[in-house]
């Protein structure tokens, strides 16, 4: 059976540590995913990002991997009876066969734990990105999600099958947590158990608020005479209402802070009020009268500072 170069597909060389493989079967997976590339071919290429690291990603399936790789080369594989193919510095396909039919093969003429009948290996784990709102993080929520992932059929043939899952995010989640659901991952081999999935949160980009960490940071527009005289205003934050006090003479840019009101995490962040002073339109003669005014009594120049 013939395969192919899964390093080529992860863009890594054949000495890469397996921190090295993670990141990059990350960065190629949110390059290539469905839901946020138009690449024309962005299907077939992130479940041939997925399959490659279904085996390099895995120490065992990687050494068998490597193993069969100098079969090839025309090393002997031990307890095969493989040739090299003539074509080893080509391009490989498997014809169809998944990463789980290719090691089920590839054990059973290796004689590996046992031959065919006996292999036993957990299933690999199922990576992938979640995007929740800022409101899920601050009260709960259920979200669906789609996953497309290789199932054995009745004849033992590998295919691709889409599976929806219902998720519980929990209140609290930061951007780069991962939420574990266990046995949701790859199926395992030779009735071993499945691996597990997980979720990295991220949160999907808000014009009105930035999570940074555990802090939350909100613009609030203010009006220019609340920003100079001060009072008290009501602003929406991810929590609820609440009511702030102005300092008289708040420019744009200053910050309001309000302590354990960011993300409810273990350790609660802060909520931190950006001010935005916001100048009424001139749009009337009343407003361009109003204007007029103040440019002859108040003689204010920013510029002059």
């Amino acid at each position: 059976m013939e395969y192919k170069d899964y390093y080529q597909t992860l863009g890594v060389d054949r000495t890469a540590s397996a921190d090295d493989i993670k990141k990059a079967y990350r960065k190629q997976v949110r390059k290539y995913h469905p839901d946020v590339s138009k690449h024309k071919d962005a299907d077939a290429k992130t479940k041939d990002i997925n399959e490659a690291y279904d085996v390099l990603g895995n120490a065992d399936k990687r050494a068998a991997y490597d193993a069969r790789g100098r079969a090839y080369a025309g090393e002997q594989f031990a307890g095969g009876d493989f040739h090299p193919a003539p074509d080893w510095n080509g391009h490989f396909d498997f014809g169809g066969a998944g990463a789980d039919e290719f090691f089920a093969d590839l054990f059973a003429k290796a004689g590996g734990r046992g031959g065919r009948g006996g292999f036993q290996m957990r299933g690999d784990d199922i990576h992938a990105a979640i995007t929740v709102d800022l409101a899920d993080a601050y009260h709960g929520a259920t979200r669906t999600v789609s996953l497309r992932v290789p199932q054995q059929d009745g004849r033992g043939r590998t295919t691709l099958q889409d599976k929806k899952l219902d998720v519980t995010i929990p209140r609290g989640v930061t951007p780069g947590q991962q939420l574990r659901l266990a046995g949701q991952g790859h199926a395992g081999h030779g009735g071993a158990g499945a691996g597990d999935l997980y979720l990295e949160i991220q949160f999907a980009p808000n014009p009105r608020y930035r999570v940074d960490g555990v802090h939350v940071y909100e613009t609030v527009p203010v009006t220019p005479w609340e920003a100079a005289l001060g009072g008290k205003v009501a602003v929406q934050t991810p929590s609820g209402t609440v009511e702030v006090t102005l300092p008289a003479g708040s420019q744009s840019g200053r910050k309001l802070r309000l302590k354990g009101k960011g993300l409810p995490a273990a350790s609660p962040g802060d909520l931190f009020l950006v001010l935005e002073v916001v100048l009424p339109p001139a749009d009337n003669d009343k407003a361009r009268a109003f204007y007029q005014a103040m440019a002859r009594d108040l003689a204010f120049n920013p510029r002059a500072a």
